[in-house]
């Protein structure tokens, strides 16, 4: 009889004569946590997309589309594609909220072609794609948080290689800790880009009240008619609006993802739509488009001219827009990595989640390592044009298998259903 209460006592907690003294807290199963709310949501997607794209980006576009006017058509054009586009976010919405697991991409090519798809893709993503699109974001950070300390020449190579390395073990280092934290610094972040972003419109908008429309007019003089060049513009532009998808990745985080998914697609792809066509607007009132092209950093050239004596704001808050956008990108990426691991494509470590903080902490610190690997060749121009032809290949792979979905799961339910 002694033993039976002994076991009992054991099994059921501390007891006294009056009862238990005290009620175990119910532990949080091993799995990651639904702590994404909308708000941080929309700011996952702004504040991914609005990085280092929109700092970099404009020379490739007016120098391929030869004068002001297609540049701008074609920033607006990018971000209609990037919203209503064949591979565009709104089938991302759909397909998210067809198949609520994390790994966006990785997840939909498996269900609609199989593990063959689906393995091919982890591997070329998780290797090359997510490790290549850090690099070439905290590069771009490390560039402008430099810029202000060499004001009379560019920074040295090994500066920038530096600070792009510590980035990288800063904000995967925050990734690894918490999931809140991480989507606090993202807060943070993208309200400093917004900030910058808001601080260049209404300097345009001063500018173009006083009469400094030179550049504006005969917009279309010297316009490009090669198709080849617009193709290009159109690619370097779409590189900018890059990081729509990345609401995704973690959808199994996502508080009430048949909501929130859809509405942050709706309300993020187009804020930043008009962030980037009226920051165009704005460098063209006091840039020629040959000052433009020349501008080794286009935001910090227009502080110079602009907001003297505090131009220093500008690489300052453009260095939080980049660091924000890594942020993101390193937040989705050991998601990927997850989700792979978990499915057996990867190394099974990769699938293991921290039993105190609840991150996929092996994942997060191997794209991190990946990372530090591919800031070695800085040459930033040559990663974009091979991550932007990578990463649009594998989104029209997965409209296909929206399509492909349509015929073969007529089952699955679709909260959210995009017209072909």
């Amino acid at each position: 009889m002694e033993t039976d209460s002994i076991s009992k006592a054991s099994q059921n907690g501390p007891t006294d004569r009056d009862g238990p003294l005290e009620k175990k807290r119910p532990e949080k199963a091993t799995v990651l946590q639904q702590d994404i709310g909308l708000l941080s949501g929309i700011s996952l997607i702004v504040g991914t997309m609005i990085g280092s794209g929109i700092f970099i980006s404009p020379k490739s576009v007016l120098m391929y589309s030869g004068a002001v006017g297609p540049c701008l058509l074609i920033w607006t054009a990018c971000g209609v594609l990037a919203t209503m586009g064949r591979s565009g976010a709104l089938c991302y919405a759909e397909l998210g909220t067809m198949i609520t697991k994390s790994g966006a991409e990785y997840s939909y090519l498996m269900e609609a072609f199989g593990s063959l798809v689906a393995y091919l893709y982890s591997w070329t993503t998780v290797m090359v794609l997510k490790p290549s699109s850090f690099a070439i974001i905290t590069l771009s950070f490390a560039e402008y948080a430099s810029a202000p300390f060499y004001p009379d020449c560019t920074p040295p190579l090994v500066v920038i290689k530096c600070l792009s390395a510590a980035a990288i073990i800063i904000i995967t280092g925050v990734n690894c800790l918490s999931v809140k934290l991480a989507s606090y610094v993202q807060n943070f972040f993208t309200g400093a880009k917004l900030i910058i972003i808001i601080v260049i419109v209404v300097a345009g908008i001063v500018l173009m009240a006083q009469g400094k429309t030179e550049n504006l007019s005969n917009a279309f003089e010297g316009s490009s008619t090669s198709f080849g060049a617009i193709g290009l513009a159109f690619y370097n532009g779409l590189w900018a609006y890059d990081g729509w998808n990345q609401l995704n990745f973690i959808t199994e985080e996502l508080k009430n993802p048949y909501r929130n998914l859809p509405l942050a697609i709706v309300i993020g792809i187009p804020l930043v739509t008009v962030c980037y066509v009226f920051v165009n607007i704005a460098y063209f009132t006091v840039m020629t488009p040959s000052e433009l092209l020349s501008s080794s950093a286009v935001a910090v050239t227009f502080g110079d001219k602009v907001l003297y004596p505090v131009a220093w704001i500008v690489p300052l808050f453009v260095a939080f827009s980049t660091f924000g956008s890594a942020n993101g990108s390193c937040f989705t990426a050991g998601r990927l990595s997850y989700v792979a691991g978990r499915e057996g494509h990867m190394v099974k470590i990769l699938s293991y989640i921290s039993l105190k903080r609840f991150t996929p902490l092996p994942a997060l610190l191997f794209n991190g390592i990946l990372a530090i690997f591919y800031i070695i060749p800085a040459d930033i121009n040559t990663l974009i044009n091979y991550f932007s032809f990578a990463q649009w290949a594998f989104y029209g792979l997965t409209t296909l298998a929206l399509i492909v979905m349509r015929f073969t799961r007529k089952d699955l339910d679709r909260p959210v259903k995009v017209r072909l």
